[in-house]
């Protein structure tokens, strides 16, 4: 019985290790749901296939159900690297202490809100006085945490200026929620708005930018801080190898609106920390 017992003790054993030898196989990645779930995943795929190869293991896209979960799983190691905004990068910075962004796109440096609206008569935010409003999600950088800090610090308070301020989720949902007059004015990420523009999946005779928001530092790639630091060289590797010049990786950054791909580090978001604070996001 003894025999027995000891056996199924290795059996199992040699099991757990294989299934923990399988997992560190495969890249679990991630996105902050700043757009619909099928656009994240069409973005994603030639980018996992490149990763993939770049990498020599499986890479698996995790969808998610909002920007919470995004830093849950990151902060319990069931994720190994995220598309985080820069509000989702420091609430995960602080969450854990260790996570390290890796790179970010050359734009992000420089990164602005669009505001938009359906109404002709809308030149500037005041004329959006006492009409209803909409932000992205609530942890968005782009969509919601600086332009309400811009706004506040032009005297303008969303919650008593506008007549109703509503939360659409996503920058897509923010552009189809103007274009519907489902809100007078709403506020989105100018990739995202330029991305729509393009597509054709904004009507720009009806919806038009009054306003642009100061630049500051967004997206990101992060990995957990205790993924293994040769794994996480050798994903900033691959970010910093896609050349614009090379057909294959254009049509990879094209998707990911990047130019290209360059290091950054924590300290780029010590301004977007700040303006979370400064909105009492962050306690």
């Amino acid at each position: 019985m003894l025999k027995r017992t000891l056996a199924l003790a290795a059996g199992f054993a040699l099991s757990l290790s294989a299934s923990l030898t399988q997992a560190a196989d495969v890249l679990r990645v991630s996105a902050i749901p700043d757009e619909a779930p099928t656009e994240l995943l069409r973005k994603f795929k030639p980018l996992g296939a490149y990763l993939e190869q770049q990498l020599g293991m499986k890479v698996e896209f995790v969808p998610v159900a909002d920007y919470p979960a995004v830093v849950e799983a990151l902060a319990t190691d069931r994720l190994d690297l995220a598309w985080l905004g820069g509000f989702t990068f420091v609430q995960v910075r602080l969450k854990t202490g260790n996570a390290i962004p890796l790179v970010q796109r050359e734009q992000d440096a420089q990164f602005t809100s669009k505001f938009i609206t359906a109404d002709a008569n809308v030149k500037s935010l005041a004329d959006l006085k006492g009409k209803t409003f909409a932000f992205g999600s609530v942890s968005s950088t782009s969509g919601s945490l600086m332009p309400r800090y811009f706004m506040l610090q032009d005297g303008i308070k969303p919650e008593t200026f506008f007549s109703r301020v509503g939360y659409s989720g996503a920058h897509d949902a923010t552009a189809a929620w103007v274009q519907a007059g489902k809100v007078d004015g709403g506020v989105l990420n100018a990739s995202v708005w330029d991305k729509l523009v393009a597509a054709g999946k904004v009507d720009t005779s009806k919806v038009k930018v009054f306003a642009t928001t100061p630049t500051y530092y967004d997206y990101n790639w992060t990995v957990r801080g205790s993924l293994d630091p040769a794994l996480a060289a050798k994903i900033k590797a691959a970010f910093l190898a896609l050349d614009p010049a090379n057909p294959e990786h254009k049509a990879i950054l094209d998707l990911q609106a990047a130019s290209r791909f360059i290091e950054t580090k924590p300290e780029n978001y010590k301004g977007i920390e700040d303006a979370a604070r400064a909105a009492d996001l962050l306690k």
